[in-house]
Order: C-alpha cells, then sequence, then structure tokens
C-alpha cells in the first residue's frame, strides 16, 4: 500500500496543511517563551508558572471541547480556536517586544490560549476519519506525523537563532502569523454527508485472544457535523464518553502512565533543559538539540508508516522505554554531542508509540464518540503536565536538578513497565482493512 495514498484526498491535504503550519509556529514558540521569562526573571518557578498557566486552563477545556466537536462542525471549531490563538500570542509578543511583559501577565494570556487552543484539538484529532478512507489511516496518520515534525525541525533551531540575535518577542510574533494561516487552511475543509453509517469489511491481522476486546467496534467516518444522532444533553455526551472510554482497559491503562510520563517530560525537558542549556551548551545549541529531536520523528514516522505487526500497541509501548534518554543526559551528562543524540533516539522512538497509538483509537472507537474519547484521553495525559511544570524549578531548588532529573527518568521507566504489565496492552490487536468502502470518496468531491 503506498504511503502517499492518503495524499489524493484534497481535504486531509489542508489538513496537513494547516497543522504544518501550527506546528512550524509551535516549534518556535516553546523556546522563545521560555527565554522571555528566563530573560525577565532568570527563575525556572516563574518559567513553570507560565507553562503550567497554559497547560492547566488547556485540560479544564478539553472534556467540552471534545462534546462540541461530536455536536458541530470541526472545521468551525478549528478556525474559530485559530483565530483567537493569534489574537493571544501576538499579545504576548507586542508585550515582551515592548518590554512591558510581567509574570501575570504572561501567565494570564498562556491560560486564555491554552483554552482556545484546547477547543480545536479533539476536533483536529478526530476529523481525520472523515477525511481518508479506513485502509489508509495508518499513513494518513504517520504523514501527519511526518509533516508535523518536519516542520519542527525548521521551527526549533529557527526560535534558538531568532532568540540569540532578535530576542524572544519575535519568535512568538512568527507563532501569532502561525495561527492565522492555519486557520484560512481550515476554512477550506469541506466533509460532506456519506450514504449511511456502514461499517468497513475488516479483517483481523490475527485471532483475538482472550482479554484482548473481541467486540471493540471498527470506526468509520463520523457523519457530517460529528455531532451525535439524536439531541442530548451535553451531560449525556459527557457521559457516553466516559463510558466508552473506561470500557476500554487498554485505553485507559495507557492514559494513565502518560498522566505521569508527560508531568516528568515536561517538567524535566520544558522548564529544567532551557535552565540547563543556558549554563552549559547555550540557547542556540538548545535549539538544535530540540530539532534533532525532531528529526528523529521525522524518521521514526516514516517508519512507523510502514510498520505490518499483529500488535501495533505493544510495540509502541515498548519503544516508549527510550524517553528515559535525554532527561538523563541532561542530568548525567549536558554536553551537546551527548543530548543530539538522545534527543534523536527519543524522537525516533515516541513517534512509534504516537502512530501505533492514534491508528489503535482511531480503530476501535466508534466514530460518533471519537472526539469525546479523544477529549478524555487529553484530559488524562495532560492533567499533570501543569504539575510537572510548576515542580519541577521547586524541585530541583530543593534536591538538585541533577537528581531531579534523574528521578524524573526513572518514574518514566517506571510507567512503561505499568503498561506492559497489563494484558490487554500487550495482547490488543491491529486491525488491517481489506477492501474497505472507500467511504471518504463521496466527501472528496465536495472537497475538491
Amino acid at each position: 500500500m503506498s504511503t502517499l495514498a492518503p495524499l489524493r484526498h484534497a481535504g486531509f491535504r489542508r489538513l496537513l496543511a494547516g497543522r504544518t503550519i501550527t506546528a512550524l509556529g509551535n516549534a518556535i514558540a516553546p523556546v522563545a517563551l521560555a527565554f522571555a521569562v528566563l530573560d525577565l526573571t532568570g527563575s525556572a518557578g516563574d518559567l513553570g508558572l507560565v507553562l503550567g498557566s497554559r497547560m492547566l486552563a488547556h485540560v479544564l477545556v478539553l472534556l467540552v471541547a471534545g462534546a462540541l466537536a461530536d455536536r458541530l462542525p470541526k472545521s468551525l471549531l478549528m478556525v474559530g480556536s485559530g483565530l483567537a490563538a493569534a489574537v493571544t500570542q501576538g499579545a504576548v509578543a507586542a508585550l515582551v517586544l515592548t518590554g512591558t511583559a510581567t509574570v501575570p501577565l504572561l501567565i494570564a494570556l498562556s491560560a486564555v490560549n491554552g483554552m482556545v487552543a484546547a477547543v480545536a484539538l479533539p476536533a483536529s484529532s478526530a476529523i481525520l476519519p472523515q477525511l481518508v478512507p479506513a485502509e489508509h489511516r495508518q499513513q494518513a496518520n504517520g504523514l501527519n506525523r511526518l509533516v508535523f515534525n518536519g516542520a519542527y525541525i525548521v521551527g526549533a533551531p529557527v526560535g534558538g537563532i531568532l532568540v540569540a540575535t532578535t530576542g524572544p518577542g519575535w519568535g512568538i510574533a512568527v507563532d501569532a502569523l502561525s495561527f492565522l494561516l492555519s486557520a484560512a487552511c481550515f476554512a477550506f475543509l469541506r466533509i460532506g454527508p456519506r450514504p449511511g453509517h456502514q461499517k468497513p469489511d475488516v479483517r483481523s491481522c490475527s485471532p483475538t485472544p482472550a482479554g484482548a476486546e473481541p467486540n471493540a467496534r471498527q470506526a468509520g467516518p463520523a457523519p457530517v457535523g460529528g455531532g451525535p444522532a439524536g439531541k442530548t444533553g451535553m451531560v449525556t455526551d459527557l457521559r457516553e464518553g466516559w463510558s466508552e472510554f473506561r470500557s476500554r482497559t487498554w485505553l485507559w491503562v495507557v492514559v494513565a502512565a502518560f498522566c505521569l510520563i508527560n508531568a516528568c517530560l515536561s517538567g524535566g525537558i520544558n522548564v529544567l533543559g532551557p535552565l540547563v542549556a543556558d549554563q552549559t551548551v547555550g540557547r542556540q545549541a538548545w535549539g538544535f538539540v530540540l530539532a534533532a529531536q525532531t528529526a528523529g520523528m521525522v524518521l521514526g514516522a516514516v517508519v512507523a508508516m510502514r510498520v505490518r505487526a499483529r500488535r501495533l500497541l505493544l510495540i509502541g509501548v515498548l519503544c516508549t522505554g527510550f524517553e528515559v534518554l535525554p532527561l538523563l543526559t541532561l542530568g548525567l551528562a549536558p554536553r551537546l554531542g551527548l543530548l543530539v543524540a538522545a534527543a534523536f533516539v527519543a524522537g525516533f522512538t515516541i513517534e512509534q508509540f504516537v502512530v501505533a497509538w492514534e491508528t489503535s483509537v482511531q480503530e476501535h472507537v466508534p466514530a460518533d464518540r471519537l472526539a469525546r474519547v479523544y477529549s478524555y484521553d487529553m484530559v488524562g495525559s495532560f492533567v499533570a503536565i501543569p504539575v510537572g511544570q510548576v515542580a519541577a524549578g521547586p524541585v530541583a531548588e530543593a534536591v538538585g536538578v541533577q537528581a531531579t532529573l534523574v528521578g524524573a527518568a526513572c518514574l518514566v521507566a517506571l510507567a512503561v513497565l505499568g503498561m506492559l504489565s497489563s494484558r490487554e496492552v500487550r495482547g490488543l490487536r491491529h486491525r488491517c482493512p481489506q477492501g474497505a468502502p472507500s467511504a471518504a470518496e463521496p466527501m472528496e468531491e465536495l472537497a475538491a
């Protein structure tokens, strides 16, 4: 099967373009914002508060965003979110460039930005099955990650160079512009109705063992607008999404593990990483370390598109263990060559998990509840990120930066072992669509 087959669909191309532009800006923004705060106060604790406020607000809105995405046109939510995010990031850039930024103002604007960005996230994840047929989803997820990460290869070093040469404000301004351009791409997404709600003809790669969800349903493209068929209240919609989420043990086990993993990585890499870089390799070099991680992601996405495995999720979980490398390197040997190598390996291996995860969720969750399940996934995975970001500075001050980073690496390893201890995670089978009805074809006529 051609890895480029999803590009035949105009809707997917537009989605890919919008997400890539956003990724380019978002690769620059964290580097710029981190050093803007460090220039302002020099405090890792203040940086953690700014980053943590954004993520906390982000998490608080995600559940409602998921319910809205199953009710309203997903492209409409994505456009509105992009425009609002452009305004908030533009305000941050103006404050930094004019020298009027303060930590409270940055915290408030970061929180607003996190809220508006959350509105688009479940919608942009759940819209993909509406744009490509089932047999192309693994390739579509891989292409999405490939191009998305390719933007980060450019964005991360550009962010480092902008910060080193012109200052952090211009990097944040570029991020604001990227939100405007991505909103324009999403405005041209057109998703038409399809005849009936038939399921694709699916052949499992191998028999499903006991305990590995023999009754999981194949997710086909969602109805136009993404809304549930009946008129139900928001609370009922959220309850249905929660029931769908908790009924799949493999799903909530992985989400619980990534709650801990993301907290450790966000505190270790996003907060303590720039602090260590300032004292060792330098700001511009830190941008290249982040770019090396993304280069690994790009190569990893290429490989992930071609993986043919019965237990796709198990392979992804095993690869997650390599996330300990950048944390250990920052803590024990923060030298440029080692940091670049560790970041590259971590990037390559995490993409095996991301593509396996996206494909598994899209295969096993019904389409009309997919956005809500994604929102529970995101809340569970992201809820501890602000805790990690806020706690990283005080913990490092109390026990030392090295001990904090090594401890975070140990917690990541423990979380991976927790996922592997689940029989459902080890046994979930990847489904291989064969001759599935191309439900995206009638959509494509409207999207062209």
